[in-house]
């Protein structure tokens, strides 16, 4: 019998800290906090949105903090959904989150491109055809 992976459940973030990652993740864009322990050595913080998880981990080594905030290479690191971009957008905005581009639309959707607190690249995304307000719209 072929064993087969059911489904992934996290990834990890490496963060500078955990207190100001938590308050971008939780506080800013509205993950909720799922677990924070402290364990010997090591704190163990997981957060998450929707059915996606995040384990957020302290950098500790030189190479860890190098790529604190460029985790890909200057790709887009998470996508996140919503389902009222225009009111997201606007929200976001008010709160500091720093937008690299117009919001623009394409065949899957509405979306724009932002900046977590390290710089990291995330996509806003309201996609076509899941009851999205744009798709209300028509």
């Amino acid at each position: 019998m072929t064993r087969r992976v059911i489904r992934l459940s996290e990834t990890a973030l490496v963060v500078r800290d955990h207190d100001e990652a938590l308050a971008f993740y939780v506080g800013v864009l509205g993950f909720e906090l799922v677990e924070d322990t402290e364990l010997p050595g090591k704190r163990w913080v997981r957060i998450r949105a929707g059915g996606a998880g995040l384990v957020l981990r302290k950098a500790t080594t030189e190479e860890q903090l190098a790529r604190v905030g460029n985790q890909t290479g200057g790709s887009v690191l998470l996508f996140i959904e919503t389902d009222d971009f225009t009111a997201t957008h606007a929200r976001l905005v008010a709160q500091g989150v720093r937008f690299v581009e117009a919001p623009r639309h394409e065949p899957f959707g509405t979306v724009a491109v932002c900046l977590d607190l390290y710089g990291n690249k995330i996509d806003l995304i309201e996609p076509r055809g899941r009851n999205s307000v744009e798709d209300r719209r028509e």
